[in-house]
């Protein structure tokens, strides 16, 4: 089991991930016209998918990683490349390609049901929160920990979905100003945790640097 500051700062490091405050704009778009009750849903089944997909990506995490043969701090190099890449577009106050494309959005305009696809996933649940789950899960053992950890991911998908649920008096109570400084405020804060978890994996790969 981890320090109780190490679940603090997964959480901290998930929520800056899945950034749903970054995810109002599309929501809004993909559930234009929609009653109340079907944006109360969508956010719903966005939440529950996420929570789903990052579950099942914490707790496989040691088979794909013997799949690939490839050890932890590796895998925490990448990652952190990984989530510092969607910390620039992030600061920038834009969606990062390893978030959502354009190719994705014109496909979900032709669905109905666009809670998983694209709201779960690519935009919330993607290569930067699944490295994440996957590494965090990586550092610790036992029931305890995996309970604690499943609690984290639990509340912040909890978050996740109050916020999407809200999303229409956010978004016109902040304005696309107010969410742009919301979304790089989590991009400077992922940065920092990115090189990190950069950081840590290197000393992992080169036992000399540390």
């Amino acid at each position: 089991m981890l320090e109780q500051l190490d679940y603090v700062r997964f959480a901290v490091t998930l929520f800056s991930i899945l950034d749903p405050f970054a995810a109002i704009p599309l929501f809004l778009l993909l559930t234009d016209g929609r009653s109340a009750r079907y944006r109360s849903g969508t956010a719903r089944t966005a939440a529950l998918a996420a929570f789903a997909i990052l579950v099942i990506a914490g707790f496989s995490g040691d088979l794909i990683l013997r799949l690939l043969g490839t050890s932890l701090p590796a895998f925490q190099v990448g990652g952190g490349i990984v989530l510092f890449m969607m910390s620039l577009s992030m600061i920038n106050a834009k969606l990062s390609p390893q978030q959502h494309t354009p190719e994705e959005g014109a496909e979900a305009g032709d669905r109905d049901a666009v809670g998983v696809v694209p709201l779960a996933m690519p935009l919330l649940v993607g290569p930067g929160s699944i490295s994440a789950t996957v590494i965090h899960m990586q550092k610790g053992h036992g029931w305890v920990h995996d309970a604690l950890s499943v609690g984290v991911l639990a509340v912040i998908c909890l978050a996740v979905w109050i916020i999407l649920k809200a999303a229409v008096p956010i978004g016109q109570r902040l304005g696309q100003t107010g969410l742009n400084i919301l979304n790089r405020i989590f991009g400077l804060l992922l940065a920092a945790v990115a090189v990190q978890i950069f950081a840590n994996g290197l000393r992992g790969l080169f036992p000399g640097l540390g």
